[in-house]
């Protein structure tokens, strides 16, 4: 297989060759733009696998070309928010914008390399399931979910949730290892014209974890996201 080809946008010289030099030692490769129009230009001539993207750019809010790339129809790029801007609200707007992750600078290289990891191989499980390859089980710890049989097990005991329930630890398999905003899950499990606030869904999460027997300060499964949404922990 080829190496991925990872689009650095990062205006700051000596931050985008470092990025580029950790990436091409892990055995990526690395393709460096330094504005946004820059970026959008790269993107479209070289499709890369994924883009690491500062909102910060001099010529455009990072944002823009976030929405760019995210309406891109030939192909569902993973992009990752690279960023000083640590507000939950900047958080929150990225991710529903399309981001895939955020991380807040600064960051060390093994955390970006993680969350690389964990990027690529949530893109591949999406367009395995756009191309009717859904996956039917799925595994992270002693939890099992069987999309299938619509049953959820802890070890060799079978959880019983509502459809609401299911429905949500589903949407949160699928995007395995990704940051699921509130907004986001609202839409996919009530419909895009819920309203009245996200407290139907804390309510529903809270019963997914009570049942799961679960500890939300010492979480197994789920990672709360304070103030911008969850994050299912990658199977194993």
């Amino acid at each position: 297989m080829d190496a991925a080809l990872i689009l650095v946008v990062e205006d700051e010289r000596t931050i985008s060759n470092f990025i580029c030099r950790a990436l091409v030692s892990a055995g990526y490769k690395a393709l460096p733009a330094a504005t946004g129009g820059e970026a959008i230009t790269l993107f479209f001539s070289h499709r890369p696998d994924l883009v690491l993207l500062d909102l910060g750019l001099p010529d455009m809010d990072g944002l823009e070309v976030l929405q760019q790339v995210a309406s891109d129809p030939q192909r569902e790029t993973p992009v990752i928010i690279l960023s000083a801007r640590d507000r939950e609200s900047e958080k929150v707007k990225a991710l529903d914008l399309g981001a895939d992750d955020y991380i807040v600078k600064p960051f060390g290289v093994p955390e970006v390399l993680a969350r690389i990891r964990t990027t690529l191989r949530h893109a591949e499980r999406v367009r395995s399931a756009t191309h009717g390859e859904k996956k039917l089980s799925y595994r992270v710890k002693d939890l099992t979910v069987d999309t299938a049989r619509h049953q959820v097990f802890v070890g060799e005991k079978e959880i019983h949730l509502t459809q609401n329930e299911f429905k949500i630890l589903e949407l949160l398999c699928l995007h395995a290892g990704k940051v699921l905003t509130y907004d986001f899950i609202m839409k996919e499990v009530w419909g895009p014209y819920t309203t009245g606030g996200n407290q139907i869904l804390r309510v529903n999460m809270a019963n997914i974890r009570r049942k799961l027997g679960e500890n939300p300060s010492e979480p197994k499964y789920v990672l709360t996201e304070l103030g911008i949404g969850y994050r299912l922990l990658e199977e194993g």
